[in-house]
């Protein structure tokens, strides 16, 4: 299968749209090789219910990425048909509304680079035209920008941009596959995130960690303030780094 890939800005119009009765619909489901993000798994084991531990045993498998050297979850398929996403029904996503952040994406790319200096993150989009995609025929009338607003991605990007710094700091400062207990490190306070819970609160793993108050009061509760947590905290893990806004 080859694809295309076209630059666009959040300013062009998308001719793009997905609907039900296309024929193409749920292809976009299936021979996959979907990785999953820190903020991915939160949201998929909330609207399944599941804890953590109990997800990432179910539908995920853990191997290290060959560039980051740290490790990386992907969906596991147990032999469905055509490598078929697990959460794909004929009447589409049976987890639409806490889809992984790809899923929303599509059909769209999205790079960042972030400025050394200033700090500044630039996007960069492009759009991916697959033979299967029906879609691309239909007029579109929404921008780009407007479509991923549609899609409520801004709070998948944040998150998965936290996790990109850190992966660019490790092959900065330690290039090469992490030892072992370095890489439990970084598995159970990214993506285990409730036994990293029963942990932050049940144990002594932040000795040393200085986390404000505030910010260890609001993770008890609040999910996403707990991978915040958990993002600080494997950086001070591996590198030494404390706390920081």
């Amino acid at each position: 299968m080859t694809e295309e890939m076209i630059p666009v800005s959040l300013n062009d119009t998308m001719d793009f749209e997905c609907r039900p009765d296309l024929s193409c619909f749920n292809d976009c489901c299936r021979d996959l090789n979907q990785f999953l993000f820190p903020y991915d798994i939160l949201r998929l084991k909330n609207n399944l219910k599941l804890s953590s531990s109990a997800f990432l045993k179910k539908y995920t498998l853990t191997h290290i990425g060959p560039e980051s050297g740290l490790p990386v979850v992907s969906l596991k398929f147990d032999g469905r048909p055509d490598q078929a996403c697990p959460f794909v029904t004929e009447q589409g996503c049976s987890v639409y509304r806490d889809r992984p952040a790809s899923c929303r994406m599509y059909p769209l790319a999205r790079a960042v680079s972030r400025s050394r200096k200033t700090g500044t993150v630039t996007e960069y989009y492009a759009l991916i035209q697959e033979p299967h995609c029906k879609g691309f025929r239909e007029k579109g009338s929404q921008t780009v920008g407007e479509w991923l607003k549609g899609q409520e991605v801004a709070p998948y990007n944040r998150m998965n941009d936290m996790l990109m710094e850190l992966i660019s700091l490790k092959n900065r400062i330690m290039p090469g596959e992490l030892d072992p207990p370095l890489a439990e490190k970084f598995y159970l306070s990214c993506y285990d995130l409730d036994r990293f819970k029963e942990k932050v609160f049940g144990s002594d793993l932040l000795k040393g960690f200085h986390a404000p108050d505030t910010v260890l009061e609001k993770a008890e509760t609040d999910d996403t303030a707990l991978l915040k947590l958990g993002l600080a905290w494997a950086r001070y893990a591996l590198f030494g780094v404390q706390y920081s806004e």
